[in-house]
């Protein structure tokens, strides 16, 4: 398939895995990517010295394109920013920041920036600084989120409709039917992140790919917009945030129950009652642990299928 996100990054399906904390490490990124779609490394909860590791293996495990994932608001992202540059690595998805802050410094040295948004007035700022394409990141997705709740179903067009560069669309994505949707929609390509965690390759804990397993309709929800909106499963850790909110805590008072380290606790570690667990609602109705080559090939295979069915509809 042909057409500007696989011409952008040089990739054989628009399909395009996302860079989750504790999650997506070069083992993952290298298999999505030997798959025919796009890896990437999620940056956010890596030291810069383990970054670069990460990439140095994923180049040794691939000689397909990948990228890293920075989330701009996070400590030594100039120090990442850094070691992406003098590793060479070819696209950069940024989120959670300011694009303006970095997209001019990489596009400088030959890197392909892409950033994730919630809204249209990012969509647009995104566009303005300069970045090669946009993420429309829906209320469906897991981990960090926009806070004005725009479902993909609502945004992806809506983005489409404002900016002229390629649209991404993510949240509520994993299977070759929602692709076809994305793509009615005017996205031209897809970012998959929860049915990536169920993958053999992912670095999250099996524990934690256990439960995403178990969930249902229902199973997860999006919290602590007053410090920074986040989706997730419900678990002892959720019903304390819970029973704190209905105490009335304050900012301060939810920012010392969060504390540090909970999503490496929860998700890499395996912690299922003190963790914090993030994944999309999408994981309802995932059933499975799968390489991540063959979720890629599946997803391709039906979303041709579902092209197929709805052309001869007319």
């Amino acid at each position: 398939m042909k057409q500007r996100i696989t011409q952008l990054f040089g990739i054989e399906y628009p399909i395009i895995q996302a860079g989750m904390i504790w999650c997506s490490g070069w083992e993952l990124a290298s298999a999505v990517s030997n798959a025919g779609g796009l890896g990437i490394i999620g940056a956010g909860s890596m030291y810069p010295a383990i970054l670069r590791e990460h990439i140095q293996k994923c180049k040794k495990a691939t000689d397909k394109p990948f990228a890293v994932n920075i989330p701009l608001l996070y400590p030594d992202i100039d120090k990442h920013v850094e070691i992406i540059i003098e590793e060479k690595v070819p696209i950069v998805f940024s989120s959670a920041g300011n694009p303006k802050t970095w997209t001019a410094k990489l596009k400088a040295e030959g890197i392909c920036v892409v950033h994730v948004v919630s809204n249209i007035k990012f969509a647009l700022k995104a566009e303005e600084a300069g970045v090669d394409a946009i993420v429309a990141e829906g209320f469906e997705a897991g981990g960090h989120n926009g806070r004005e709740e725009t479902t993909t179903l609502v945004l992806v067009p809506m983005v489409v409709d404002a900016v002229s560069i390629p649209v991404i669309a993510a949240g509520g994505i994993g299977s070759g039917r929602s692709m076809a949707a994305a793509f009615a929609l005017g996205a031209e390509g897809v970012q998959i992140g929860s049915r990536f965690v169920a993958s053999i390759e992912s670095s999250a804990h099996i524990h934690f790919k256990e439960s995403v397993l178990q969930a249902k309709d229902g199973s997860t929800s999006l919290t602590l917009k007053e410090l920074t909106p986040v989706r997730l499963l419900h678990n002892p850790f959720y019903e304390k945030l819970m029973k704190a909110y209905e105490d009335g805590a304050s900012k301060e008072q939810l920012h010392e129950i969060l504390g540090r380290g909970r999503a490496k606790r929860g998700m890499f570690e395996g912690d299922l009652e003190e963790g914090e667990l993030e994944i999309g609602q999408i994981a309802a109705a995932l059933s499975d642990i799968r390489p991540a080559a063959e979720i890629v090939a599946d997803i391709w295979t039906e979303f041709q299928k579902v092209c197929r069915n709805l052309s001869s509809l007319n």
